[in-house]
């Protein structure tokens, strides 16, 4: 069966050929028919598993589409070009022509297509290199909000922050939290806002910048219905604690459902939330029974000091 593939793969490829070229009646190249015999050829190679013969197909393929000037069809295939680089596991290759596919789709005039692209190339590389994953998701997300699709930005953007916090990267998880927000509240989505203000607060107390957490809170007051609900108490409450060192609070805080079942690289950013310098811990009260004694110590005491309170005979 596969060699069945591969035989008609190069059949395509060897029609390809004859259609590029030129003669004493033919002065010019026919780029379609080209195209579409590479394009079959790389149907062929796949089916057949052969991955790097598929990949030169799509790019003859898209090279041939260059030509004609059919820049949409000429994406398409340096796309699926990056998906045969993908199968072999060359990750960074494939992400390179996917971001060249989309700037191409862009060129012609179909940004959502662009953006569909830069979004499948930041899932490949996403676990390999999450710096490039959450640039890939940033171009994302300005592509759609320049075309006035704010969900779609939105979401690409919470991916971005995401990343970032996952990789510690706490100034720019916050520039990126904020502009979540502020979309958020563009659309009206004010509970989303309760929470990515959450987010905001954790993300500044593990800069250890607790002014900017308290400005964040303040600010969201502002928010419809933001004072007053279980959110902004519990933020309260957490940058009490967080004030006062004490570790107690700021840990029952951080361990309420509202915290815990955030998502969860904010649901870990809670749980191991330390006050500086380590914390007080309230102390227990004392018993009865201790409380007796130290009555009885202190009576003593005052007993032994009327003895001299006349001063030496």
């Amino acid at each position: 069966m596969a060699a069945q593939k591969i035989n008609e793969g190069l059949e395509h490829i060897a029609k390809a050929e004859k259609y590029l070229k030129t003669g004493f009646l033919k002065w010019k190249p026919d780029y379609d028919s080209a195209a579409t015999e590479y394009g079959k050829a790389a149907v062929a190679f796949k089916n057949a598993k052969q991955f790097d013969r598929a990949k030169d197909a799509c790019l003859r393929e898209a090279a041939a589409h260059e030509n004609n000037r059919a820049l949409f069809h000429a994406a398409k295939a340096y796309e699926q070009a990056g998906m045969m680089l993908k199968e072999m596991q060359k990750l960074p290759e494939a992400v390179q022509l996917i971001e060249k596919a989309s700037m191409m789709f862009l060129e012609n005039g179909t940004p959502d297509t662009a953006a569909m692209a830069l979004e499948r190339a930041g899932k490949l590389i996403e676990n390999v290199n999450p710096e490039k994953a959450v640039q890939l998701y940033q171009q994302t997300a300005n592509v759609f909000e320049n075309e006035e699709r704010l969900r779609q930005a939105v979401e690409l953007l919470g991916k971005a922050s995401r990343l970032l916090v996952r990789g510690r990267r706490f100034d720019e998880a916050a520039l990126s939290i904020q502009k979540e927000k502020n979309i958020y509240k563009e659309i009206e989505n004010y509970p989303t806002c309760y929470k990515k203000t959450i987010a905001q607060v954790l993300v500044h107390l593990h800069r250890n910048d607790y002014v900017a957490a308290e400005r964040c809170v303040r600010e969201s007051y502002s928010i419809p219905g933001f004072n007053g609900s279980e959110d902004c108490t519990a933020l309260e409450q957490l940058l009490e604690g967080y004030d006062q060192q004490d570790q107690d609070q700021v840990s029952e805080v951080c361990n309420s459902p509202l915290f815990k079942y955030m998502d969860n690289d904010y649901a870990k950013l809670g749980l191991s939330l330390v006050v500086p310098g380590g914390g007080i811990k309230k102390k227990s009260p004392a018993t009865p029974q201790a409380k007796s004694e130290g009555a009885e110590a202190t009576a003593a005491g005052d007993e032994e000091e009327d003895e001299y309170a006349g001063g030496l005979c």
